[in-house]
């Protein structure tokens, strides 16, 4: 069975930082692209940062300059640093990938389960 498993989350002060990382396990053939997501208190859940297989990557407008994702193919997982977190960062955050499992002939999305994000002012 595939899953995504996410670790990392906390409470932090703003200005502070914190490192995400979330791992696919399971019986996989191979990982395509990987994102994470947030999602605060009554909003909608929003991308924040993207990378490809070959490590291209995309950031939402708020958080460019100050997180970076990146990713280990070899132990498919991904990461997301944040750094000068804002009160305004505080969500849970969700990682996400296209994964193709053993024997199967497409990419399915998955997502992890969440980890909450504090950050105090």
């Amino acid at each position: 069975q595939v899953q995504l498993v996410e670790s990392g989350g906390g409470l932090v002060q703003a200005g502070g930082s914190l490192r995400l990382s979330c791992r696919a396990s399971g019986f996989i053939s191979s990982v395509n692209g990987m994102a994470w997501y947030h999602q605060a208190p009554g909003k909608q859940r929003e991308l924040v940062a993207s990378i490809t297989y070959g490590g291209n990557t995309n950031y939402a407008d708020s958080v460019k300059g100050r997180f970076t994702i990146s990713r280990d193919n070899a132990k498919n997982t991904v990461y997301l640093q944040m750094n000068n977190l804002k009160p305004e960062d505080t969500a849970v955050y969700y990682c996400y990938s296209g994964i193709k499992g053993a024997g199967s002939d497409r990419y399915i999305d998955y997502w992890g389960q969440g980890t909450q994000v504090t950050v105090s002012s």
